[in-house]
């Protein structure tokens, strides 16, 4: 088996045994990496490049507006335009590449992000 193979193989168990916090945090670790690889394609003029960086973004974005029950806590509702916000952003910025706006979406991403995998390693800390 190649390494390719056998990495893809590793990711996808890592996807199948993941608690729901962890499969958050994964999304959220992959919506930083492709607003960072978005904003270095931006700065290095590779639009192509951007524009699939940020379609993968929108899509996790919407991914997790989909899965989000704004009933079941009070910051739902802040989160969900907050995500709504998000994919404003990023699609302005897929229209016209501005990394600027992608560093405006990394800032308000990546302290969540920080926030959820801080709140997903206390919830497997906790005894149950």
């Amino acid at each position: 088996m190649s390494h390719a193979a056998l990495r893809a193989r590793y990711v996808g168990d890592s996807v199948t045994t993941a608690s729901p916090q962890q499969l958050l945090v994964m999304l959220y670790d992959r919506l930083a990496l492709d607003l960072e690889r978005a904003q270095q394609a931006v700065a290095g003029g590779n639009r192509q490049e951007a524009t699939e960086q940020l379609q993968h973004a929108q899509e996790i974005v919407l991914e997790l507006l989909a899965s989000l029950r704004v009933d079941l806590w009070e910051g739902g509702p802040r989160l969900a335009a907050l995500y709504d916000w998000l994919i404003r952003e990023l699609s302005q910025a897929t229209i016209k590449p501005d990394a600027n706006r992608i560093g405006s979406c990394r800032s308000v991403v990546e302290p969540l992000r920080d926030a959820w995998r801080q709140a997903a390693a206390s919830l497997a800390g906790a005894p149950s």
